[in-house]
Parts: C-alpha cells; sequence; structure tokens
C-alpha cells in the first residue's frame, strides 16, 4: 500500500528548498564542533546553577549540522509522530473519493517538504526529544546546532562568535533541562501530542467541510489563525482544547528558555541584550511570502505565545518572588493554561498566591 505521505519527495523538496550559506565550507566552520562541545557543557553548568534543574539523563550531547542534517533529521521526527494518523489514513484507503492515493502521497509530501525546506534556513538550535525509537538510541536526546545559519548571522550582525554560541547552548539547555530535569515532563508533552494527532480525521472530504465552515466565520476564522494557524483552523472544538494545552505549556517553556538564556548569560555573555534584540527585530521584519507562511503555519502565533510566555513569567515574580516558577513543575495540574498565561492573576489565583507578597 502507498505511504499517505512520499518521504523521499518529502526530502528532495526540502534540500532543494534549503538551498546553501557561502560561509558553511569556510574556515569559519571548523570551530563549531570544538565550541559547541565545550560550550554546551558550560551552558548546562549555568542553566542548572540559575533554575535548579539538573537533567536526570546525564550529561547533554552537541551535534553541529547543516541543513540538510537538520532536515534529514527533523524528516525522521515527523514520520515517528505521524505514524498513528498515517496508519489511520492508509485504513481509511486515503485518497478515495479525491485524489488518487499516489497523487495525495505526492501532495502531501510536497507540503512537508516545503515547511522543513523553508524552516532549515531560519533554525539555529533545537533539543529534539521526539526521537523514541529503540534503534536510533544514538540520535535520541541531542542538542542541534545548525551551523551554516550561525555562521550567517555572526557574519551578518557582527556577533562575537563564542558569546553568540554559548548563549544559543543556553536556550538549548534550558529546554533539555525542562524535559529531562523535571520527571514527568518529557511523557506529559509527547502524550499530549499523541493526543492531537490521534484526534485527526484524516478524510479529506470532512477536512474541507471544515475548513470552508471556518472560512464562512470571519471571527473565528481569525481567532483560530491567531491562535496557532491552519492547524488550530482546521480543528474541532476537542482537537483545540488539546491544542490549547500544548500551547500554553509551549509558551511556558520558551518564555521560561528566554528569561532563563538571559540571566545565566549576565556576566559570560555581554552581548546578550544585543544578541535579543536584533533577533526579535529579525523576525518582526519578516514580510511578504515569508509573513503569510508564518501566519499560515502558525509560527506568528507561536512568536506571540513566547512573548506572553514571558510576560507571564515577570508578572508572577512581581506577586510571588521568583522562586514561583518552580510550582509549575511540581505536576502536570500545576501548569498554567493558555488562558492563564494570558492572564497570569487566574494562575495565581488558582495556585493560592493571589495575594503572595513579592
Amino acid at each position: 500500500m502507498v505511504s499517505p505521505v512520499d518521504w523521499s519527495i518529502a526530502e528532495r523538496v526540502a534540500l532543494r528548498l534549503a538551498g546553501s550559506e557561502p560561509f558553511a565550507n569556510s574556515y569559519h566552520a571548523e570551530s563549531l564542533v570544538p565550541d559547541f562541545t565545550e560550550l554546551t557543557a558550560d551552558a548546562e553548568e549555568l542553566v542548572a546553577a540559575e533554575t535548579g534543574l539538573r537533567s536526570l539523563a546525564g550529561p547533554a550531547r552537541a551535534r553541529v549540522v547543516d541543513r540538510r542534517d537538520w532536515v534529514r533529521a527533523n524528516l525522521a521526527s515527523f514520520e515517528r509522530l505521524l505514524r498513528p494518523l498515517l496508519a489511520k489514513m492508509e485504513e481509511q484507503a486515503f485518497g478515495r473519493g479525491g485524489l488518487p492515493v499516489a497523487m495525495a502521497s505526492k501532495v502531501a509530501a510536497m507540503q512537508v517538504g516545503t515547511l522543513l525546506g523553508w524552516m532549515s534556513g531560519r533554525v539555529l538550535g533545537q533539543y529534539d526529544l521526539l526521537v523514541i525509537d529503540d534503534d536510533t538510541a544514538e540520535r535520541q536526546d541531542v542538542l542541534y546546532y545548525v551551523g551554516p545559519n550561525l555562521l550567517s548571522l555572526e557574519k551578518r550582525f557582527g556577533f562575537p562568535p563564542r558569546e553568540f554560541r554559548l548563549w544559543i547552548a543556553l536556550h538549548e539547555c534550558t529546554h533539555r533541562a525542562q524535559f529531562t530535569g523535571v520527571p514527568w515532563m518529557r511523557e506529559y508533552f509527547l502524550g499530549l501530542v499523541h493526543q492531537a494527532v490521534s484526534m485527526v480525521d484524516p478524510d479529506p472530504n470532512r477536512i474541507m467541510d471544515t475548513l470552508k465552515g471556518a472560512l464562512s466565520s470571519a471571527r473565528n476564522g481569525r481567532r483560530a489563525m491567531e491562535d496557532g494557524g491552519l492547524v488550530h483552523l482546521l480543528a474541532t472544538p476537542d482537537q483545540r482544547a488539546v491544542l490549547n494545552k500544548i500551547g500554553g505549556l509551549m509558551s511556558l517553556l520558551e518564555g521560561h528558555g528566554d528569561v532563563t538564556m538571559d540571566r545565566a548569560a549576565a556576566g559570560r555573555v555581554p552581548s546578550a541584550e544585543r544578541f535579543s534584540r536584533v533577533l526579535r527585530e529579525r523576525r518582526r521584519a519578516s514580510g511578504g511570502l515569508a509573513k503569510l507562511l508564518q501566519r499560515l503555519l502558525g509560527i506568528e502565533a507561536k512568536l506571540a505565545q513566547y512573548e506572553a510566555g514571558e510576560r507571564f513569567i515577570a508578572a508572577i515574580e512581581a506577586k510571588a518572588g521568583r522562586g514561583v516558577i518552580e510550582r509549575c513543575w511540581a505536576r502536570p495540574e500545576d501548569l498554567p493554561t493558555l488562558d492563564e498565561i494570558r492572564a497570569p492573576e487566574q494562575w495565581l489565583s488558582r495556585m493560592g498566591l493571589a495575594t503572595a507578597v513579592a
């Protein structure tokens, strides 16, 4: 039976769109591996000292990759993550009553390939926790650094390389500390993701009916796009409830990552404020097709949620002190919802901290 996604086509499309970076083969690239090996270890200790979260999975492993390697690693994660949905699509004879199966498989592959190809030129680092197969242990629990993209920014903006690399490593090590230092976090997050995937009805006719219904209501369609792009637009109410849990969690984790990155960098990364300002201005300056893709894919919404996560942490710390974030790591029930991220006083009230004094 033909797979609902032709992964070989997805890879070819992604690699073609990924392109190349002139600095990738320059002498500047030679310092990336030794620098990130050293700086990742330093960052891990700085993050542990700042957050109190220490990985239960041993030392972090850094891997410097180019865009092509990043694409292949994420295709592997996508394929594993989507297995339940793809199996459901095969059972329902995906493509029947619409596109032929082989054609539908190629269309899906082009969509996945376009997404990854476009993102491969923008991502700087990534903590990969979705690799769950026993036979791929070597690829599990890895911090990826996309060398060509890092070199491009260093040269374009005159960033001091070792400062910038440590700053990026701090962010990725914070994510690893969140997922491997909070005992229940990884399984809880993956459980939410698999729940969201398992709820998807892959019937093309139902998807088109849902899309038409969402688009017919300008207000609902606009809100869904603001919350998470096409995924939210196509989601049922039950699916949106799960997506909102994921959105609230990711907003908290990314906001915590940015806050920790800046605090742990104090004294070690004098240019941290400039790095942060330049990257935020760069994201906001995206226009044209890039802006459209960010909105459709939910990336624009994700960036807004990350900023909301920082505001949430600032608000709860102002009320209850810097250690209050530890309440979020106690158990899944204590995590803020997406609504509470937007209204921190609701979370403080639920935690019995509404009257706390900083």
